[in-house]
This record gives C-alpha cells, structure tokens and sequence, in this order.
C-alpha cells in the first residue's frame, strides 16, 4: 500500500494526528481533495497535508454505550 492510498479512506469530520507533530494535537479533516489533505488541528490551526508523503494517524474515540 502506497502512502497516498494509506490516506484515501479519510473524510471531512474525521479526527487525525500528525506522525511527527504531536503538539499539534488532534486535528479534523476539512478536505481530502487529490491527496492533498486539509486539516484544522487543535494547536496549530488549519495545515494542508501532502498525502504522498505524510500518513496522519486517524484517532478513534470510545463509543459512549
């Protein structure tokens, strides 16, 4: 699996983190357009990603039962 497609499954709404910039803290997805992935982070606001080379870490939270 190719680094691109290792981020074709995110969506707009859905919560990343940055491999290598963890005091940015949590990010949402905003646009996933042509591998090229914006995404409002908590500490560093909004960060346009290059899908070819970054794989953001998707964050699952606990399902309230």
């Amino acid at each position: 699996m190719t680094i691109q497609n290792a981020n074709m499954f995110l969506q707009p709404g859905d919560l990343v983190r940055h491999p290598t910039q963890k005091d940015w803290g949590i990010g949402q997805v905003q646009s996933n357009i042509a591998g090229k992935i914006t995404v409002n982070f908590t500490e560093a606001g909004k960060v346009v990603i290059d899908g070819a080379r970054i794989v953001l870490h998707e964050v699952i939270e606990p399902r309230n039962s």
